[in-house]
């Protein structure tokens, strides 16, 4: 495992004795080990780090590990995380409540090390193989930026964080002027290059963290900008056209320029308890419009 990131498992129980016993079980050089001593500190250290599997005792004051299963699978962001409860309960009901909670495995007490090892290995296993496919369903297959399908999921996570905070979020919707004109004249296989110089140019010039840049569909692409006002949500845009422009890439049947430009159309709201998100979308769609019917090459905008 040399050549991938080693994954990371949390260990969680209030007796410190156990977490060292199964420290020493699970030594190992393909993935690393974490410690939490109670209920709150292991929910505050996931969301933190973002363990990809959590050994979980079910006995623990103030918070038991039924309560913290249930709290770490009511949260999008960490639901897919697996866990193997340990226990000293063995009564069929009890295995059957970590069950329906959504626990992956059971291990009771006393344990044994090789086993414990063994069903870790195999869980992680399984996790690696499904983030690779959840990865590769979410990533636009020519682009290799992300696609619609993480596209939607992210707007919906970001309006609802806005309309939580009362926030801005702004959208900007991108269009490849003429590129219909340009796959006629240079043929598909070409079409298809310049989509990924594009696709490539925009996904590395957006700079914050939490700015997101996905293939729409066809020619089109989007980006989130949370947490911005519309002034510098303009600015962003105005940047990403003039740095399409700069790469120069010949368009001749693009009588305007006769290179590769884009027309984007930008939205930028505070969310109201009462709007749909994709009522930013449409008015970005709206503004991409008026861009491409205005001469194309540029930005238009609105704050609403």
């Amino acid at each position: 495992m040399s050549d991938q990131k080693k994954q990371l498992v949390l260990l969680v129980d209030d007796v410190p004795k156990n977490l060292q016993l199964l420290g020493t079980a699970l030594k190992s050089e393909d993935f690393t080990v974490a410690f939490a001593t109670n209920g709150k500190t292991a929910i505050e250290y996931i969301h933190k780090k973002m363990p990809d599997l959590v050994l979980l005792d079910i006995m623990m004051p103030e918070m038991d590990g039924y309560e913290v299963c249930k709290r770490i699978k009511e949260d999008t962001k960490t639901m897919h995380i697996p866990i193997i409860f340990i226990t000293a309960m063995s009564d069929a009901d009890d295995e059957y409540r970590g069950f329906e909670l959504g626990g992956a495995d059971y291990i009771t007490k006393p344990f044994n090390s090789k086993l414990v090892k063994a069903r870790v290995e195999c869980q992680l296993r399984l996790k690696r193989k499904t983030d690779l496919l959840e990865k590769l369903s979410s990533i636009d297959g020519l682009t290799e930026i992300p696609n619609r399908r993480q596209f939607d999921e992210i707007f919906a996570n970001e309006w609802a964080r806005a309309r939580r905070a009362q926030s801005n979020i702004s959208l900007i919707l991108i269009d490849i002027d003429f590129f219909k004109q340009y796959n006629d004249h240079y043929g598909h296989a070409a079409g298809d290059k310049c989509l990924q110089k594009v696709s490539k140019t925009l996904h590395n010039s957006v700079k914050r963290p939490s700015d997101f840049v996905a293939r729409y569909g066809g020619e089109e692409f989007v980006v989130i900008l949370p947490e911005i006002d519309h002034d510098s949500a303009l600015l962003i845009a105005n940047q990403l056209k003039d740095t399409i422009s700069q790469l120069e890439l010949p368009h001749e049947a693009n009588q305007l320029s006769g290179y590769v430009t884009i027309s984007l159309g930008l939205a930028t709201t505070i969310p109201q308890n009462d709007q749909r998100h994709e009522i930013l979308l449409e008015t970005a769609d709206k503004y991409l419009y008026d861009a491409k019917s205005s001469g194309r090459n540029q930005v238009k905008g609105i704050l609403f």
